[in-house]
């Protein structure tokens, strides 16, 4: 009988590991970046540049440029990566930008440029290469021009899904606690097509989901006051806005260098945070609570970890969110992989939208992400009668990890098709800034 049931136990134990392979066995253990071996020194047949900001203005975003040298080298060195960095004052130095951009293509050997961030310029230096080089693959990430004026500079542009971003953080919000969600940015930013989007979005759907939407006007980093003066300024309201709208606010700012105050002050207050502009557990963590990561560069999910550890022990757990992989840094690096691919004839354009497809981006994406999964959807044009996909702008997205709960599994929530067709309106910055300070802001 003993000897039955030992065969019946074993049986069964056998059928549920074959009955349950997607749950154990669907996928090989995700690797680290780490794994990849770097570059052996093999000359390259070709050149990707690569332009991004600095350390202090887009870190992220810096160190997918490394990753992509790591793997194949420093073109000065016979590699194929050139990599140059933008000025931090961008906006006052558009021609600096411009001449960078377009000095890359003088390399005979340049096939590829990648922007990310696409800070102002960007369309006009694409615009200036394709006088002269028409056979460089021009790729625009995170740009901060209108589409209008980039989708017919750019082969192709990719940004986070700020659209979803405007209805996905609120449903966030109101589902980890919060009843008010405050919106912190200046008139350069939302004089931008697709921050006035998402900001149109976010206050209709906080409307519906009856949370308090309410607007604060921070300094721009770019004016006079720089980057320290503006973070000085988050540091010290901060303590002001929460006891204006209540703990159970989530705040959310539109700018990197703001970030890393308005956490540092929100885990302290008690307050939410559900995810950065460009969401990452390295943008603004590490400085907001003097996390050390040199032990972990390039395996995200120790990163994930280590910055988790230190957000709940500042009392942020449950509180305060990310992606849990940077999007800066998977934006350089998948299309710097991207150009690489369709240089190397892995890709091409699809016949009918007479452009790439979206899941060869997806797939470079997820080649410097192990593990993860992105999502995505074509940005809508909405400025005509019937809204029309912009065909080359494409928006992507990660779900949401909340540092000391988990995966909230917004992956899975579909955002309404009628905030992605809402019409909205685009002001000037100058009349963004005639109206902040009407309000005295």
């Amino acid at each position: 009988m003993k000897k039955r049931i030992s065969l019946l136990l074993a049986l069964v134990l056998l059928l549920g590991v074959f009955a349950a392979p997607t749950l154990m066995f669907a996928e090989e253990e995700p690797k680290s970046l780490k794994d990849v071996p770097d570059w052996d020194g093999t000359e390259a047949e070709f050149h990707i540049g690569l332009v991004t900001g600095t350390v202090s203005q887009s870190e992220d975003d810096l160190r997918g440029a490394e990753e992509l040298i790591r793997r194949y080298g420093d073109s000065k060195e016979g590699g194929m990566i050139t990599h140059l960095t933008y000025p931090d004052n961008f906006m006052s130095e558009q021609e600096t930008t411009i001449s960078q951009i377009v000095g890359l293509a003088d390399d005979p050997l340049m096939k590829v440029i990648v922007i990310n961030q696409s800070v102002p310029g960007t369309a006009a230096a694409f615009n200036q290469i394709r006088e002269f080089r028409d056979d460089i693959l021009l790729l625009a990430g995170e740009s901060h021009e209108d589409p209008t004026v980039i989708t017919p500079a750019a082969d192709y542009c990719v940004s986070v899904d700020k659209v979803g971003q405007g209805y996905l953080m609120p449903y966030a919000a109101k589902e980890l606690g919060a009843t008010t969600f405050v919106h912190v940015s200046f008139p350069r930013h939302l004089s931008q097509e697709i921050m006035a989007q998402r900001h149109a979005i976010l206050a209709a759907a906080c409307e519906e989901l009856e949370i308090e939407f309410s607007d604060e006007t921070a300094p721009d980093p770019m004016s006079d006051i720089g980057i320290p003066g503006a973070q000085q300024f988050i540091l010290e309201h901060m303590n002001a806005w929460v006891d204006k709208y209540g703990k159970d606010t989530a705040f959310f700012c539109t700018n990197d260098a703001e970030t890393e105050p308005m956490l540092k002050k929100v885990a302290e207050l008690g307050a939410f945070f559900i995810e950065a502009d460009l969401p990452s557990p390295l943008m603004g963590y590490p400085g907001a609570f003097g996390i050390e990561l040199k032990d972990v560069a390039g395996d995200w999910p120790a990163i994930l970890q280590k910055v988790e550890e230190s957000v709940v022990e500042a009392g942020g757990g449950e509180h305060m969110g990310t992606w849990a992989y940077s999007f800066g840094f998977t934006c350089t690096a998948g299309l710097g992989e991207f150009g690489k691919r369709v240089v190397e004839g892995q890709y091409e354009k699809d016949p009918e939208t007479e452009t790439f497809k979206p899941e060869d981006i997806l797939a470079c994406f997820e080649e410097y992400t192990p593990g993860c999964k992105w999502t995505g959807g074509y940005f809508m044009n909405t400025t005509g009668d019937k809204p029309e996909p912009w065909k080359n702008f494409y928006l992507v997205s990660q779900d949401l990890y909340v540092f000391g709960k988990g995966f909230l599994g917004l992956d899975q929530v579909e955002v309404p098709q009628k905030y992605r067709e809402l019409a909205y309106e685009v002001k000037t910055q100058e009349e963004l800034e005639a109206e902040a300070e009407a309000e005295g802001n």
